[in-house]
């Protein structure tokens, strides 16, 4: 069994934060702009039904979620210029998940981001923050996610700009 981290209630099924812009709406899923914008145009394709991890999605809803990962990594690429786009999915706590609701991430790469190569807990290529076989220090997790959080205005400016790219 994966061990889920502990929240309730679920932040994603008591109603998105307010901040998070919904990029495009579909029957199984919501895609939604990350308040924490390790890189500008982060976003999360999210499943409607409260769900853990992978091994709990039907297929439809398995289908759903890479068929909108794929239209917003278009989007993504038209709107900003991307080097590339990394996408993933963390399952259970051991992975790096830090919310219970199923979530997969959608995030243009750019030089100079806050995350080096992938998530922080993840990462430990050359240059990236971490060595191989070191633990993930949460400690300055908090720090870090203030420095990229951005104003609600600049997440609603990003959101309308993939949303233009979505339908173009």
């Amino acid at each position: 069994m994966i061990e889920l981290p502990f929240q309730d209630p679920c932040e994603i099924c008591e109603g998105m934060n307010p901040e998070w812009g919904i990029i495009e709406e579909c029957r199984h899923t919501l895609t939604v702009l990350n308040p924490n914008q390790y890189e500008i145009g982060q976003c999360c394709v999210i499943t409607r039904r409260h769900l853990g991890t992978l091994l709990d999605l039907s297929d439809e809803e398995t289908a759903a979620v890479l068929i909108a990962a794929k239209r917003v990594a278009g989007a993504l690429l038209e709107a900003f210029q991307p080097l590339g786009i990394l996408t993933f999915q963390n399952n259970g706590v051991y992975s790096g998940q830090e919310s219970p609701h199923y979530h997969y991430h959608v995030v243009p790469r750019q030089p100079g981001s806050d995350w080096g190569i992938g998530p922080p807990q993840l990462a430990f290529f050359e240059g990236a923050g971490r060595v191989r076989g070191t633990g993930h220090d949460p400690s300055r997790d908090e720090e870090r996610r203030k420095r990229v959080r951005v104003d609600a205005s600049v997440l609603s400016d990003t959101a309308i700009r993939i949303r233009a790219s979505l339908l173009s």
